[in-house]
């Protein structure tokens, strides 16, 4: 379906007030009535631009959401080119998930969309350029020398985003980051071994960060 600018406008507003909304309480639990009193939407109007209701709404906030996770990484994920900047995409992460505590907004929402056609392809783009983003991070300290060419971008990638995803199930279940940022220190420590050359740009040390 083909919108006007104005039209544009209008489905944004109820995708980014339902998202608002659905991120403090439970999707399963939120009725289609709550959203259209949230987002002040007529059901003629939610149905115009959802035609598949509250399933397709949920599939699109789930976007929305899956988005944001990114979103909230920069500007350090995608400039992941010093061991400085490293840790402070460690940090930004870190930051993250403590502000979200057990509540996971894009959790919740998978939950709920699971079997609905798009739901595998929402979480595969996310990963998918998380991934990439990580691994074009660790390709740029090779190229500086800073990071052993031993080891395979790809895998440390992947690795990367596994391990802050376990994590993240950790904290939903106990309310704890202290999982997250072991692997994010420990696979840093990782990255960090290997020959690289002294100087001002050599990692730093870090103290863990306490809770």
């Amino acid at each position: 379906m083909k919108l006007t600018p104005k039209g544009q406008a209008t489905r944004q507003r109820i995708l980014e007030g339902a998202a608002g909304y659905l991120r403090g309480t439970d999707p399963g639990a939120a009725t289609l009535d709550d959203v259209l009193a949230v987002t002040r939407t007529s059901k003629g109007q939610l149905f115009h631009y959802f035609p598949g209701g509250k399933e397709e709404l949920l599939l699109a906030v789930a976007r929305h959401e899956a988005d944001r996770v990114l979103t909230d990484q920069e500007p350090h994920l995608s400039a992941l080119d010093s061991w400085e900047s490293w840790w402070a995409w460690r940090d930004a992460v870190l930051q993250r998930y403590r502000a979200q505590g057990r509540h996971c907004p894009l959790g919740a929402l998978m939950d709920q969309v699971s079997s609905t056609a798009g739901a595998r392809e929402v979480v595969t783009e996310l990963l998918d350029q998380w991934q990439r983003r990580v691994r074009d991070g660790v390709l740029t300290m090779q190229a500086k020398g800073l990071v052993s060419p031993g080891l395979d971008p790809a895998v440390v990638a992947g690795a990367f985003v596994a391990g802050i995803q376990g994590g993240v199930q950790v904290l939903r279940a106990t309310g704890s980051t202290d999982q997250l940022q072991s692997v994010l220190d420990l696979l840093l420590d990782h990255l960090r071994t290997g020959p690289a050359p002294a100087g001002p740009d050599r990692a730093p040390d870090r103290q863990a960060t306490p809770r």
